[in-house]
């Protein structure tokens, strides 16, 4: 009797044992889905860092340029395919909004980033970083032609930049407003300097001169401009100021110069703040808040310059010296109030379109 109820206690000893076995077993890592523009980077080691902390996996959805991206979100905000969605910009942010895509949150990290680029009116995205769309131009084509820079927007419709030796094309690319970020922003640009009476007028001047005219950053950058690839048929390409920097980065042999520069004269680029904003309906509402404060915190702030060559909002990140060395700073880039671009973007993209491309 006695080694029955011995047997008994051992058995019941061994399930209890197993059962906290199992329980004490660390849960698997939870996916997060941050749904970026195809420009978004990270160094290795920075997203570890992340996961490693945090019991997480990352996955990183890239859905096109800026303004791609957030159609993709859009269309799918009733069943969201992601948890965070970065890479919204100024031009575009108030349609975000409007949509009722994000999950307001306000980072304890906003005690680091100045006033300035805090432009959600509810905290429904956060600023991440910075930088300026300027044009930028191929050094050698200008050289070699012994032609002048331009220095102002009005310039860019005289006939030396316009099309030569019988082709149709002229000698500026830009990306089409209604699909790419840098491309709404240098239509920002000319409304800024011109006015919402005039641009118009001046966009058929750049029409008449042969503009060129793609769907995103990609294609006229790396297809089209010669800057980059050599090749390109166009010398200068609506860009960053801090690309050539990245060219000089990227070089596959080392340059003590960038190939490439850009025109930063005063009105002629537009500043572009991007964001980070969680959600609606993400299913790991405390895990996408951690990521939203990594995103803004130093580590991940530093390291962004040199990924992705824009500015940190951290103002307690430092610039690596590269980036300070080849990275051009725009003499007072053109800004619109975010409530007129919010009130105007739509029918301003309408009517470039039917100016431009009809």
């Amino acid at each position: 009797m006695k080694s029955k109820w011995l047997l008994i206690l051992l058995t019941g000893i061994m399930f209890a044992a197993l059962a906290a076995a199992c329980a004490q077993k660390p849960a698997g890592p939870t996916t997060l889905t941050v749904i970026t523009h195809d420009s978004f980077s990270a160094s290795p080691d920075v997203i570890t860092a992340f996961e490693t902390a945090n019991n997480a996996k990352l996955v990183f959805l890239k859905s096109g340029d800026a303004g791609t991206a957030l159609n993709r979100v859009i269309l799918s905000k009733n069943n969201p395919e992601g948890d965070v969605f970065y890479g919204v910009d100024n031009t575009f942010l108030s349609r975000a909004i409007s949509e009722g895509i994000y999950e307001p949150y306000l980072s304890p990290e906003a005690a680091n980033i100045d006033s300035q680029f805090m432009l959600a009116p509810n905290n429904d995205a956060m600023p991440v970083d910075y930088g300026d769309v300027c044009i930028n131009y191929d050094k050698a084509y200008f050289a070699q032609h012994n032609l002048a820079v331009p220095t102002s927007l009005e310039d860019l419709t005289r006939p030396e930049y316009g099309p030569q030796n019988g082709s149709k094309d002229g000698l500026l690319v830009m990306e089409n407003p209604a699909t790419s970020s840098p491309g709404l922003a240098f239509l920002m640009a000319t409304i800024a300097h011109f006015g919402q009476d005039n641009y118009l007028a001046y966009w058929k001047q750049l029409k008449q001169n042969g503009l060129v005219v793609v769907a995103d950053w990609e294609t006229a950058y790396y297809t089209n401009f010669s800057g980059s690839s050599g090749k390109g048929p166009q010398p200068m390409v609506v860009s960053y100021a801090s690309s050539p920097a990245a060219e000089v980065v990227y070089a596959s042999t080392p340059l003590t110069e960038s190939p490439t520069a850009s025109i930063t004269a005063p009105g002629t680029c537009f500043r572009q703040i991007e964001f980070v904003g969680i959600l609606k309906g993400t299913k790991n509402l405390a895990l996408a808040q951690k990521f939203v404060d990594y995103m803004l915190s130093v580590k991940f702030q530093e390291d962004m310059p040199l990924q992705m060559f824009v500015y940190p909002v951290n103002r307690n990140a430092a610039l690596p010296d590269a980036f300070v060395k080849y990275a051009q700073v725009a003499q007072d880039p053109a800004t619109l109030d975010p409530a007129l671009i919010a009130q105007n973007r739509d029918k301003w993209i309408a009517d470039w379109t039917s100016t431009v491309l009809q």
